[in-house]
């Protein structure tokens, strides 16, 4: 599956920001998806995941704040980002996984599909 991420740019501190993440070639039904991101120097951080079920998780400092949700009929996932902070700027990318068990949701090693990032700038 190919994954195409966009919906990034630069905002100021509080605002709202929803990434999209395309999938083509396969459909995304089959796949648990998830959000990373990562900054300059450092490793890439779990973000969000929805699986199959439409079950999700979340970093705990986005809690309550970011929505992961998929539309299987688009192909399409998103990351709803409401009252955005300066320490959440990255480059976020989608991942998907066919095999990815609960235990494991939040490893970025057990996503085998990385679409391109976009990257998201919050101003203070």
């Amino acid at each position: 599956v190919q994954l195409q991420a966009s919906g990034g740019g630069l905002v100021q501190a509080g605002a709202s920001l929803r990434l999209s993440c395309v999938a083509s070639g396969r459909t995304l039904s089959q796949y648990t998806m998830g959000w990373f991101r990562q900054t300059p120097g450092k490793e890439r951080e779990f973000v969000a995941a929805i699986r199959r079920s439409r079950d999700t998780h979340y970093l705990d400092p986005v809690k309550g704040r970011f929505t992961v949700s998929r539309d299987n009929a688009k192909n399409t996932v998103y990351l709803q980002m409401n009252s955005v902070k300066p320490e959440d700027t990255a480059v976020y990318y989608c991942a998907a996984s066919s095999t990815v068990i609960l235990s494991n949701i939040r490893n970025d090693r057990a996503y085998a599909n990385w679409g391109q990032g976009t990257q998201v700038t919050v101003s203070s």
